[in-house]
């Protein structure tokens, strides 16, 4: 069914009557397509919640149009991003056109999961935001991080798993809670593989994140355990292109003080609440992908 969404995206696009925006669109790299997997999952095909899925998946790629402009990103998962290829100008507008006819669909489906998702869109505005000024300076708030990273992030996953509910009649605010937890932990299991995993694998430059200025979990929990010293060695590498050296002594410095697997820890417990959730309503696939995604590699 997850090809049947695809071509209700090409549909849409298709309706445009414009061959270069249908193009670009066509030469971007798709992902893993988990929010359309847990609409699927849910509600099941029926046309509603393949409209619902394509919508979505238009968002979350307009997002990610927007956010590699923002991060003065060079590539997606391991291509040429599109602001690199063809200018920040195109990258936005197609961003913007992609958000635009998905709302306008969106219309056409359910008010109500229209305005969940609509909903969810300002949320990860808002995180988006966040993440720019919480990317300015070196910062150690956890709290400020996990708003961020819920708002950006888990937002959208969470209203995915919402819409299906809606669609399919089922308790929304279990599924909602579920795509909550799903969508907080991918991100914490993505800041860890941003440090574990090699440049070939991530389709991106290893450590990336902190030299673009974010200040993820691993980094949070390894401040709060160094001497003044190191402290103050660990501020000076922010945004700042790492030499080997420099890299190898953050990655030393968290197996030493166990701070990738204390962040681990923590996406985990947020994974089994959500398969704890689903196995009490007998949603054995929810629970498979919720396992997935702790055991991922990227």
């Amino acid at each position: 069914m997850i090809d049947a969404v695809e071509r209700k995206i090409e549909q849409y696009l298709g309706e445009l009557n414009d061959p270069y925006v249908f193009g670009l669109y066509r030469n971007l790299p798709h992902g893993k397509r988990l929010r359309t997997k847990l609409i699927l999952k849910i509600a099941g095909s029926a046309l509603k919640v393949v409209k619902t899925a394509a919508t979505v998946e238009m968002i979350h790629a307009a997002s990610l149009l927007h956010d590699d402009v923002i991060d003065d990103a060079y590539t997606r998962r391991g291509q040429t991003s599109v602001n690199a290829d063809k200018g920040n100008k195109t990258a936005i507008m197609l961003g913007d056109i992609l958000y635009s006819k998905a709302f306008f669909e969106l219309n056409s489906i359910s008010p109500e999961v229209a305005k969940v998702i609509s909903n969810a869109v300002v949320a990860l505005s808002l995180g988006e935001l966040a993440d720019v000024r919480l990317s300015e300076h070196f910062h150690t708030n956890r709290d400020a991080y996990l708003k961020m990273l819920y708002q950006k992030t888990a937002s959208l996953m969470e209203a995915s798993a919402e819409a299906g509910a809606i669609l399919a009649g089922k308790n929304r605010q279990a599924y909602r809670q579920y795509g909550r937890n799903l969508g907080i932990a991918f991100q914490m299991i993505d800041d860890i593989l941003d440090i574990t995993e090699d440049s070939k694998t991530l389709g991106k430059p290893a450590l990336h994140d902190f030299v673009e200025g974010k200040v993820t979990l691993p980094y949070i929990y390894l401040y709060e355990v160094l001497e003044e010293e190191d402290r103050t060695f660990l501020r000076s590498l922010h945004k700042k292109q790492l030499s080997d050296d420099e890299a190898n002594w953050i990655k030393s410095a968290m197996k030493k003080h166990k701070t990738i697997e204390k962040s681990y820890a923590e996406a985990t417990l947020l994974i089994e609440e959500a398969i704890a959730l689903m196995e009490s309503l007998g949603e054995h696939d929810l629970t498979n992908i919720a396992k997935a995604m702790i055991e991922r590699k990227f």
